[in-house]
């Protein structure tokens, strides 16, 4: 059965495959490819996200944010780039992400959506991470340092040009910065507990997202005209809850004992208690969610 979901299309490949093979044989350029491919794949599992298929030298993978497709793709640049040469040859890998909607099919996924993420993964050089800006607009703060703005580009098919953005891993005087720590220690046990009039859900599971919002179809119903349809998600990474705004009035978090915050279309880590406020600072609100990590 067919449905409709939002995610982050991410594709990467070999870069310049075709003179690996001449250069070095089919042997040794079938084994080089195959070592760039399970770096990617373990880069796309350690982010959170999931490989959807291989196809040759690309890696086609979705991700549940922009963030988490970021994570991954400076992890993969960092991975390739550690390879030893493939007899003479240097390996580098293109890679572009974009985030829209999809339809999924069993496990793959299609539209527009994954199109345009395959495109930008064309019009990235060796070595680089190309995004729209739309997607860039909704990386979290941790990234705001590591993009830069490109260029427009008209793809067939579209009536507006896309404007386009790179995500830098590396900085000119070839000094490897990683988006993300390498893969450690497995997290300790964690806790989510939200308290809302009412009612009040745990999350233990490293899977267990919650999404607030006003539709009946969100794991907290939120009971205020304010509130978008799906407002927010939470979902752990690693050893922290990170709440991302999804919402069209922004959404305000208030940590015990900080001020109070006002996310639009970007993500934060909850500390340990504090209220969460839909479209309206919690002041003003007749109601907000309390929430304890542990």
């Amino acid at each position: 059965m067919d449905s409709e979901r939002q995610v982050t299309v991410l594709f990467a490949d070999v870069s310049e495959s075709t003179k690996l093979y001449e250069s070095e044989g089919d042997k040794a350029a079938v084994e080089a490819i195959a070592r760039c491919i399970e770096q990617m794949s373990q880069s796309v599992e350690s982010s959170g996200g999931r490989v959807v298929k291989t196809i040759g030298d690309e890696v086609m993978a979705v991700f549940p944010t922009p963030d988490a497709a970021a994570c991954a793709a400076g992890n993969m640049q960092y991975a390739i780039d550690a390879l030893p040469l493939a007899g003479s040859t240097k390996l580098g890998i293109r890679i572009g992400f974009h985030f829209g909607t999809v339809i999924q099919t069993g496990n793959d996924v299609f539209g527009d959506t994954v199109n345009l993420a395959a495109r930008l993964a064309e019009q990235a050089g060796r070595n680089q991470i190309i995004l729209s800006r739309d997607t860039s607009d909704r990386l979290g703060p941790v990234f705001r340092n590591f993009k830069r703005p490109l260029y427009e580009i008209h793809l067939k098919g579209k009536a507006e040009e896309i404007e386009l953005c790179e995500l830098i891993w590396r900085h000119a005087d070839d000094v490897t910065m990683t988006l993300a720590s390498r893969a450690g220690p497995k997290p300790a046990p964690l806790l989510l507990r939200l308290k809302y009039r009412d009612q009040e859900i745990v999350r233990r599971r490293d899977n267990d997202m919650v999404t607030m919002g006003r539709s009946g179809e969100c794991s907290l119903v939120i009971a205020n005209d304010r509130a978008s349809r799906k407002h927010c998600t939470i979902e752990r990474r690693q050893d922290n809850f990170v709440l991302a705004d999804q919402s069209t009035n922004g959404t305000y978090v208030t940590a015990e004992g900080g001020t109070e915050m006002l996310l639009r279309r970007e993500e934060y880590r909850l500390g340990k208690h504090g209220w969460i406020s839909f479209g309206q600072p919690r002041a003003e609100a007749e109601d907000s969610v309390e929430y304890f990590c542990s």
